[in-house]
Parts: C-alpha cells; sequence; structure tokens
C-alpha cells in the first residue's frame, strides 16, 4: 500500500509549493502556514479521491480530516477501514 503522507506530501510540493527546497512536517497546519486556500483544498480532495480511492463527503471537509499530513493520513485509514 502507498505511503498516503509522502503522497500528498509530494502532491503539495509539486502543485502548491512548487519544490525550492520547501519542507512539509506531518503536524504543519495547511491553513495557519498559508500552504492551501479553499480552491487548493477543493484540489486536494479530488487528489485524495483519484490517487487514493477516498471518497470525501462535505460532512467530513473538516480540519480534524484535512489540515496537516497526518489527520489526511488517520482520515484515508478510517475510510479505508469503513469501505472493508
Amino acid at each position: 500500500m502507498n505511503d498516503t503522507k509522502a503522497l500528498v506530501r509530494q502532491f503539495l510540493l509539486d502543485n502548491f509549493l512548487m519544490g525550492g527546497g520547501a519542507q512539509i512536517e506531518n503536524e504543519t497546519s495547511f491553513m495557519k502556514n498559508h500552504i492551501l486556500d479553499s480552491s487548493g483544498f477543493m484540489e486536494l480532495i479530488l487528489f485524495l479521491e483519484e490517487t487514493l480511492g477516498v471518497k470525501v463527503e462535505d460532512a467530513e471537509l473538516l480540519p480534524e480530516n484535512l489540515d496537516s499530513l497526518t489527520n489526511i493520513d488517520a482520515f484515508v485509514a478510517r475510510k479505508r477501514l469503513a469501505d472493508s
């Protein structure tokens, strides 16, 4: 299975920070650190759905689920467990 944190980290670096030696730690808040805005979160959700095969429901659009690599990793794990 793919490493969710690594996949999402690379997506963010490639699409929002454009490499440049930027670092995203597991606990880095995407909102507080201005990595993503509202349209960026929509792109992230599309990436999660297309790449990781998880459906993100409107009620799940919460910082607890999507505002850091750690949160996304736990969210994806919960979704996969619920779908199995």
